[in-house]
């Protein structure tokens, strides 16, 4: 019988999950410091892994009927030039970061961002508007509890209430639009363009379906109705409407949050960890938090630090606008490098430069924001 080799398979599987394998890893050897018992029930909150999936289910029907990407198209169209076109492209994925989560909305519009200026041969901004809308999509979807995966966590653990929450990150992420922007404006020029696409027919029955179905994830997300009805009631039309969405839920990130909740809560029971955390983040929540961001990731941050501290405000701002500077210090980083560098393979050394240059600068501003509103 000829010889089957797993490894290759299993080094690709790492390489695409590489986020989830680190949170495995952790997971394991935390289980080893703290052994199983029965507070592990407690760790996994089961109300946020239910919002994350009901939410990137119905984000990937959808994607399947391409609803996003003709929307997207219809407004891309309405500008005629690079400048415009850029910014449109941006603000896509700011509003719909919003709406469907970082790591979806770059999914669903940096393809789209890379077909327009593909096709009207305006290459030379790829980079830089690759790197707005990653920008965008993390710093968009601070503003509402679904926007980011470690929102919907904090939410949810804290029980904020929807107009706090919003108060909260108003602030940072009006600057974060102007910020954007005006970046979007010094450094692309209004240079005349034409969009040339296929076209997409809706089709109307689905696209109804659908968008009910995403506004039953909205509200389970803003408890107006039990996760476990919102749960059943999804997965079974979609069972019956579109198997391959169910498929193509980013499941590795749902396990990604089982293992950082293991994670998260063993490291709350070793004593040495919380003395130090506990005292750092009684320093400065917003700057430690900010600071974790850029070693361990956002959303591990915010389950890793709010075992920590009832200062959930700091930390909310902490790990969203946290979220800006290294390529690790947001899965969606992540996802926006992978895209650029499978169309720019030998362009990653310039393409991390670049990212990390405009990224940086972007989190000095505000953190320096922050600390001054903090201080008026």
């Amino acid at each position: 019988m000829p010889q089957i080799n797993i490894l290759p398979k299993l080094l690709s599987f790492v390489k695409n999950n590489v986020v989830m394998c680190v949170a495995l890893l952790a997971a394991a050897v935390t289980s080893v410091i703290v052994p199983i018992d029965s507070e592990y029930l407690g760790y996994i909150d089961l109300k946020t892994i239910s919002c994350l999936y009901s939410v990137l289910a119905v984000v990937c029907a959808l994607k399947n009927i391409k609803f996003f990407y003709t929307l997207a198209q219809k407004i891309v169209e309405l500008f005629k030039n690079a400048r415009l076109c850029v910014v449109a492209l941006v603000y896509i994925t700011f509003i719909g970061s919003m709406f469907i989560a970082n790591d979806m909305a770059l999914l669903t519009f940096l393809p789209l961002g890379f077909f327009v200026l593909n096709n009207t041969n305006k290459q030379k901004y790829m980079a830089f508007t690759f790197i707005m809308q990653n920008i965008a999509a993390n710093l968009g979807g601070m503003l509402t509890p679904f926007g980011n995966p470690q929102n919907l966590y904090l939410y949810t653990k804290f029980n904020i209430p929807n107009g706090e929450f919003m108060r909260i990150m108003a602030p940072p992420f009006m600057v974060s639009i102007a910020v954007i922007t005006l970046c979007c404006i010094i450094f692309v020029r209004p240079e005349p363009l034409e969009i040339k696409g296929e076209k997409v027919n809706l089709p109307l029955g689905k696209t109804m379906l659908y968008l009910a179905l995403f506004a039953l994830s909205i509200a389970i997300v803003f408890r107006s109705i039990p996760y476990q009805i919102g749960v059943v009631v999804i997965t079974t039309v979609l069972l019956i409407a579109d198997k391959t969405a169910l498929k193509k839920v980013d499941y590795p990130l749902l396990f990604t949050f089982v293992f950082f909740f293991i994670f998260a809560g063993n490291m709350a029971r070793i004593h040495a960890v919380q003395n130090v955390f506990s005292y750092l983040l009684g320093k400065s929540t917003l700057l430690f938090s900010t600071l974790s961001c850029q070693v361990i990731s956002n959303v591990p941050s915010a389950i890793l630090l709010s075992q920590f501290t009832d200062n959930y405000a700091d930390l909310l701002i902490g790990v969203n606008i946290g979220g800006a500077g290294t390529l690790i210090a947001s899965l969606a980083s992540l996802i926006t490098f992978r895209e650029y560098t499978k169309h720019n393979p030998n362009k990653a050394v310039s393409y991390i430069k670049q990212f990390s240059a405009f990224n940086f600068g972007i989190l000095f501003i505000l953190i320096l924001f922050m600390i001054i509103l903090r201080n008026c």
